[in-house]
């Protein structure tokens, strides 16, 4: 019914935490991923200032304190995106994590991009592939630079054509542009196998509330709303 439908898509919003994703980490999860550990002083970004705790051996030290509360808000946005059965693509330029970043996005039934970034991917979709296609409904950037001088073309796009964006931004990236920046290490593998953990733990715990939700309000639906993924989200 409709107000069955309705009840699906309003409960999620009155609780804070609805899919109790506070529990899924601490501050000593992320402690004892090196998370905290940022770059030289010397390639600090400005912007990246406020969420610097400060400085140990010349190494910037990021604000854990802080990461938890945007990790926490950016885990809560995508599990809302996942809920609603959105297109969620992960993005990442880093080849060591490229097979690990695009497990995680099988596991967890979306979809992964890490190789070079062709330009107009977002922006002249519909002259690239046809009309009608469907670009993600978020982009999760496990780490914004294209390279060390470089910010990821993707993020700009992401921000023309108004997708929301989750980032990690390291402490000599820009997160003006990102939507949820989430201030960490973004190149060590233990901070990153635990990025990958945490979102495809999120993304699999909003799936199975979706389903939860349907049966608790005697809704079934097709196994997968969403349209075929255009070539972008498989590239």
């Amino acid at each position: 019914s409709d107000a069955g439908s309705d009840k699906i898509f309003s409960e999620p919003l009155k609780h804070p935490d609805f899919f109790r994703l506070s529990e899924l980490f601490s501050l000593k999860d992320l402690f004892d991923a090196r998370v905290h550990l940022g770059h030289k002083r010397g390639c600090r970004h400005r912007l990246m200032e406020p969420y610097i705790f400060g400085c140990r051996l010349e190494q910037d030290i990021i604000d854990l304190d802080q990461t938890v509360q945007h990790l926490q808000q950016a885990l809560n946005f995508t599990a809302h995106v996942a809920y609603r059965g959105g297109v969620i693509l992960f993005v990442s330029r880093s080849r060591q994590f490229s097979h690990l970043i695009e497990s995680t996005a099988r596991d967890c039934g979306e979809y992964a991009h890490t190789r070079y970034w062709q330009g107009g991917l977002l922006t002249n979709a519909p002259v690239q592939y046809g009309a009608g296609v469907r670009l993600p409904d978020l982009i999760v950037f496990l780490s914004t630079p294209n390279n060390i001088f470089q910010q990821h073309v993707a993020v700009r796009d992401a921000a023309k054509m108004n997708v929301p964006t989750v980032g990690i931004v390291d402490s000599n990236c820009n997160p003006s542009l990102i939507t949820y920046p989430v201030p960490g290490n973004d190149d060590s593998a233990a901070a990153q196998e635990l990025y990958c953990k945490l979102f495809k733990m999120t993304i699999t715990r909003a799936k199975d509330k979706r389903k939860q939700m349907e049966l608790l309000y005697g809704l079934s639906r097709p196994e997968d709303q969403r349209s075929v993924p255009s070539r972008l989200s498989q590239d």
